[in-house]
């Protein structure tokens, strides 16, 4: 006949190998409102969602509604501890007394509830803040969306009101910044669609240069090419200074600043920048809404990385996320200044502009894109 396995062998229910800590002070708390319900007093605005486990949110439900205001009277002792786990089972029909009983040995000191409550809101307060980072990545990434701007905006300003509602029940303190490794900045695609447009943004800017002076809300940074971003500043400055703004005084200005050093040939950049088609604002606004896009991903990889790291407090994500934010919002702000123009006169433009407030997305004849292709070197 085989023997009974020795209980105190057998793995402890809910209780794997490996556990985040905050899991640790959920066990704590839970065990120290069984021994003591009266320490619930001390979990005011703890949520059942702040639990890492969907078992110790059952639980925490169940002895707030055991103990709601209005009823005759509360229970004690084992008569509490029934009434606590009939009603849990309700939620999570595995629960048993012997967790229970694991909960209060799991709890070093009932007294101190109100630190355990503590932990519990911080590990829910760094879990929110990674799914709301979750989220603005997946809009940035989402191409399904009719007006893909307007959805990465409304996720940023979501996850900005998450900071702002954590930061009223979290404590400041100076020196708050975190010092997380960020990961480096997602790699912009460069592929012909790109290419296409930055090239012909430059060489309509050089053919129609009146308008260049109007897109200062276009920056270098919102380029994937290098040479095209040094190309804009050739633009830019030419125009600021006054001067005569064609192929050839590009070229020259771009002697000046070193790009030609960098492989490309002066008859490369007058082909380059000779073929034109469309005004230069349509392009500038698919480049800046791409720099917009891709500096959102940048934003929400910088603030998962801040939230996966257990050694930043609450505070630090918040400052950190904020921080983050802060970036998002100068690309976003020019954004706007690009796309203003072109809304309705009577219509106030907000940082959700619809699609209206957008040139019509117009493909450019794909034989001139190809022709610059061809003349400066680069192949598909």
């Amino acid at each position: 006949m085989p023997h009974a396995s020795d209980p105190s062998n057998e793995e402890p229910p809910y209780e794997p190998h490996e556990r985040e800590p905050v899991y640790y002070a959920e066990q704590a708390l839970l065990g120290a409102l069984l021994l003591r319900p009266e320490h619930l007093s001390q979990t005011d605005g703890l949520q059942n969602d702040a639990f890492s486990h969907p078992a110790h949110g059952a639980l925490f439900a169940a002895m707030r509604t055991v103990r709601a205001p209005g009823l005759p009277r509360p229970p004690d002792g084992l008569d509490w501890l029934r009434a606590v786990l009939e009603e849990a089972r309700q939620e999570a029909p595995a629960l048993t007394a012997a967790h229970l009983h694991l909960l209060i040995s799991a709890c070093p000191r009932p007294e101190h509830a109100g630190a355990y409550a503590a932990i519990v809101r911080s590990g829910h307060a760094r879990r929110s803040i990674r799914i709301h980072a979750e989220a603005l990545a997946q809009a940035a990434q989402d191409v399904t969306v009719p007006d893909r701007p307007v959805h990465v905006l409304a996720a940023a300003d979501a996850l900005a009101r998450h900071l702002d509602t954590l930061s009223r029940t979290v404590p400041t303190h100076p020196g708050s910044l975190p010092r997380t490794p960020l990961p480096p900045p997602p790699v912009s695609p460069q592929d012909d669609e790109t290419e296409d447009q930055e090239r012909m943004l430059l060489a309509s800017a050089v053919s129609g240069p009146a308008s260049v002076g109007q897109m200062r809300w276009l920056a270098p940074e919102d380029f994937t090419d290098p040479l095209h971003a040094g190309l804009w500043q050739c633009v830019s400055a030419l125009a600021h200074r006054g001067e005569p703004l064609d192929p050839v005084t590009v070229m020259w200005e771009a002697q000046h600043r070193g790009l030609l050093a960098t492989g490309v040939t002066a008859a490369d950049l007058v082909v380059l920048l000779s073929t034109a088609a469309l005004p230069p604002e349509h392009w500038g606004i698919q480049i800046v809404e791409r720099a917009l896009l891709a500096r959102a991903r940048q934003t929400a990889g910088r603030i998962t990385a801040y939230a996966e790291d257990p050694a930043n407090t609450v505070h630090q994500l918040i400052t950190g996320g904020r921080r983050a934010l802060a970036d998002l919002t100068a690309v976003r702000r020019r954004w706007q200044q690009a796309t203003r123009p072109l809304a309705e006169p009577d219509a106030p433009v907000t940082s959700r502009a619809g699609p209206a407030s957008r040139a019509p997305a117009v493909s450019p004849p794909t034989a001139r894109p190809a022709a610059v292709r061809a003349a400066t070197g680069r192949t598909p």
